[in-house]
């Protein structure tokens, strides 16, 4: 038996599917568990076998709470599922090591700087990794002639594509108001985008990287997506897992490339990408691999995966009664 907890499981319904795939081809029973703030509006409920109420991760019991689950419910494997609560999680490993908990995140200096678009800018550009050129909002708005229009303005902290704000020319800056503390300011590429979804073991050794073209976005996530075996962005990750010390289980970064096959990373999340079911359908079992691991199976991890899987997303939806859950 293995016992998975999917924090803040909104809709992941195709994580979960990917890890009850996973122990199934292992020959493993598996209790997938799901939290979140409101668990009862988050479609993943009606997928996992218990579904727990916590506190958001901004509030002080968030902690405390998510540990008591998995210290009650026997949780091998705690997951985590957005950028918000990876700095705590990453903070309190220890506190779930002892209650027997292994958390799917890398050390907290891997996640500070996925969590700070200014630190993962400065070290991708250190490690020769291309980047769009950048400036702070304050040295933006104070010299805005140091960057090539049209420019991104994006949340330090953000996640996906929220409070993104895109600026034309020069004349358009009257009108922005914003804390410029809060923001960075970035030029605009244009190209394909990609996601790279890395795998990192125990030791930190980089043990798979699968690109896939982000062929169409939704609100900020993968609707048509193709894994594609892109030499430059494989070297890319590998040049990426040499300068992340202390990485571990699943992250993934965004970059765009453009006619000429050249490519420029803008982003690295410290988690599971939204969309992953993709690389899981083409090979790359990332969620298998992190069972065998918190289980002590012997390794499977590779980077044998499928070229030109398509994953194709479409809406779907849960029907309940609220009168009948009370």
């Amino acid at each position: 038996m293995v016992t998975v907890l999917i924090s803040s499981m909104g809709r992941r319904v195709g994580l979960i599917q990917c890890f009850r795939d996973s122990a199934q081809k292992l020959g493993l029973d598996i209790r997938v568990l799901g939290c979140d703030a409101e668990p009862e509006m988050a479609p993943a409920k009606w997928f996992v076998d218990s579904a727990f109420k916590i506190p958001r991760c901004s509030e002080p019991d968030f902690i405390n709470k998510l540990l008591n689950i998995c210290k009650d419910e026997h949780v091998d494997l705690l997951v985590p599922t957005i950028d918000n609560e990876l700095i705590l999680l990453a903070s309190n490993k220890k506190l779930f090591q002892a209650v027997g908990t292994t958390v799917a995140i890398s050390a907290l200096e891997v996640v500070n700087i996925s969590r700070n678009k200014v630190q993962t800018a400065r070290l991708l550009m250190n490690n020769q990794i291309e980047t769009p050129r950048f400036a702070t909002a304050n040295e933006f708005l104070k010299a805005p002639e140091r960057l090539k229009f049209p420019v991104i303005l994006r949340p330090v902290a953000g996640s996906g594509s929220k409070g993104l704000i895109i600026i034309e020319s020069m004349s358009e800056l009257e009108h922005i108001r914003l804390d410029p503390k809060n923001y960075m300011a970035q030029e605009m590429y244009q190209g394909r985008e990609y996601t790279v979804n890395m795998f990192f073991d125990r030791d930190g050794s980089l043990k798979c990287a699968i690109p896939h073209l982000r062929y169409e976005i939704r609100a900020g996530e993968v609707s048509k997506g193709i894994t594609r075996r892109v030499p430059e962005l494989i070297n890319i990750a590998r040049r990426m897992a040499s300068a992340l010390k202390g990485a571990y289980g699943p992250m993934c970064f965004q970059a765009i490339m453009d006619d000429h096959g050249k490519a420029v990373v803008f982003e690295i999340n410290a988690r599971f990408g939204g969309g992953y079911p993709l690389a899981h359908q083409a090979g790359a079992r990332f969620a298998q691999w992190l069972i065998e691991d918190v289980k002590g199976l012997p390794s499977t991890a590779s980077d044998e995966w499928q070229d030109g899987v398509v994953m194709l997303r479409f809406d779907s939806a849960v029907f309940f009664n609220l009168n009948e859950n009370k």
